[in-house]
């Protein structure tokens, strides 16, 4: 009764305001029902100055709903990505998520509760299990084949760009008890470990259920962030590696842009894939976070580096040499797995200089993206183009880039023919095309002077690339990739070393 009465309050008090504000630019007025707390909070991991402004619905939904969750999780162990949430928003380092958000915590906080509670039928104790080699393993279950399911289902958690899935993977992640053998990791790093590990048992009969040995004998509780299919060839091994996994007992936390259904969607030979999209939902309970907020385009986005036109070397190199400072940029190579080498042009102090033919106009992918980003803190991209149909490959690449760097962090300079939106106008879905003129989707690549793409991945992946454009040129994430450099400590660079002479 408590909980009502005071939620009624919090309701009535939030009478006050109309509220005028700025979205792109543009002066909206609107009625808004506002409360008067207005202070610097945290989305996403990034600072937010805020006033808190809702309809009265949502508020109410989001009292009742905060109280009726805190009310249930009391009566459980006081602990789990829920109660860290609400601690969080009280210490004023997260922004108050709405109600979308607070759903998908609940799965997790149920994910967290029953994982806690099934733990040893789990086997997620790595020392309370025996350890065995993934060959060894594998030899063993040619004579007694094994099979064990385990007793708790995974999550799926998907839905629009910025809408806190990544943050919220992380919040449940840290939760976990730190003995358990748990991983969280990109879905592109994981699968460049998967390719390596391939190469590694070339000779073995069937390699794949040797490097899933391996994988669940180091993790059974594996958590991808950003899991996304665009390769023919993660696309046909994926079902296999999974369905050795699953019954190893791993337990899979995902999240992704894209429902299960479309995963993939278009690509080659799909058919060979969906045993996996059937595995995937009878492993795995599926959720939606709906949010149609993106949390990243709420930090105080500036142009930062990012600088749009042409003929723009000469004011990028000049960054650049102001972040390299006293020391010599020269011609470097960078290490990338099973023994391949990537040319950088320039690098110096943590930086890296790159045209972007360089980059995204070569056979580069994921692998060599990493290892440039376990080098390089810093990336000045020199003439990123307007993306169409004639460098469709190019925006794929600029894609895979731009996600690695928000992995690890880094910071982009670059010059750009247009905004991060203009880049990709030319890039549609099928949908889209469908409700262009009609010429649009059934146009001869010949004739198409308005270069437009139809690409179900890349139209969809679009958003995200955009979205995390964005913040990372706004002050909030520039702001703390400075202090994650002051936290590292000084390493004495000598510019011969790793360095080719001309």
């Amino acid at each position: 009764m408590r909980s009502v009465v005071r939620s009624v309050r919090q309701f009535r008090s939030a009478f006050q305001y109309r509220w005028n504000y700025t979205y792109d630019g543009f002066p909206i007025r609107r009625d808004y029902w506002c409360n008067t707390n207005c202070r610097s909070l945290y989305s996403l991991s990034r600072k937010v100055d805020v006033c808190e402004c809702r309809h009265p619905s949502q508020m109410i939904s989001r009292v009742m709903f905060a109280n009726t969750a805190k009310a249930t999780h009391r009566e459980l162990n006081q602990s789990g990505p829920l109660v860290e949430y609400e601690r969080r928003i009280s210490a004023g380092e997260l922004l108050d998520g709405d109600t979308s958000q607070l759903g998908s915590l609940a799965e997790l906080q149920r994910l967290y509760d029953e994982l806690v509670e099934k733990a040893d039928a789990c086997r997620l104790d790595r020392y309370a299990t025996s350890e065995k080699a993934g060959r060894s393993r594998w030899l063993w279950s040619r004579f007694i084949p094994q099979t064990s399911y385990a007793p708790v289902k995974g999550l799926y958690l998907y839905g629009g760009v910025g809408t806190g899935k990544t943050m919220l993977m992380d919040l449940f992640f840290d939760q976990l008890p730190c003995n358990w053998r748990k991983k969280r990791i990109h879905f592109h790093d994981f699968m460049l470990d998967v390719h390596s590990r391939l190469q590694k048992h070339k000779g073995v009969a069937d390699p794949l259920e040797v490097v899933a040995g391996e994988i669940s004998d180091e993790s059974l509780l594996l958590c991808l962030d950003e899991f996304m299919v665009t390769d023919v060839a993660d696309a046909l091994i994926l079902n296999r590696l999974y369905g050795h996994l699953f019954s190893d007992g791993a337990i899979l936390v995902a999240t992704s842009n894209r429902a299960p259904d479309k995963l993939y969607e278009g690509g080659l030979q799909r058919d060979l894939f969906l045993p996996f999209i059937a595995a995937l939902k009878e492993r795995c309970v599926v959720h939606e976070i709906g949010s149609s907020v993106d949390y990243r385009k709420m930090t105080s986005a500036q142009q930062g580096f990012y600088f749009v036109g042409k003929h723009l070397s000469s004011l990028l190199n000049q960054k650049f040499q102001e972040l390299v400072g006293e020391h010599r940029a020269v011609q470097q190579e960078v290490e990338v797995i099973m023994g391949r080498k990537l040319l950088v042009p320039l690098g110096a102090n943590g930086c890296a200089y790159f045209p972007f033919e360089e980059l995204c106009d070569r056979p580069l992918g994921a692998a060599d993206y990493f290892g440039l980003f376990k080098k390089f803190h810093t990336l000045a991209l020199e003439g990123v183009p307007i993306f169409g149909l004639h460098n469709r490959t190019a925006a794929y690449r600029f894609v895979t880039l731009v996600d690695v760097m928000y992995e690890n962090k880094a910071r982009l300079l670059c010059t750009a023919e247009g905004t991060p939106v203009e880049l990709f106008e030319r890039i549609v879905t099928i949908s889209d095309a469908q409700q262009m003129a009609p010429r649009t989707s059934s146009r001869s690549r010949k004739s198409d002077d308005s270069d437009i793409c139809v690409d179900n991945e890349l139209g969809f992946a679009k958003d995200r690339t955009i979205s995390r454009l964005t913040e990372m040129n706004s002050r909030e994430y520039l702001e703390q990739h400075a202090a994650m450099l002051a936290e590292k400590p000084v390493v004495q660079e000598h510019d011969n070393e790793n360095a080719l002479q001309a």
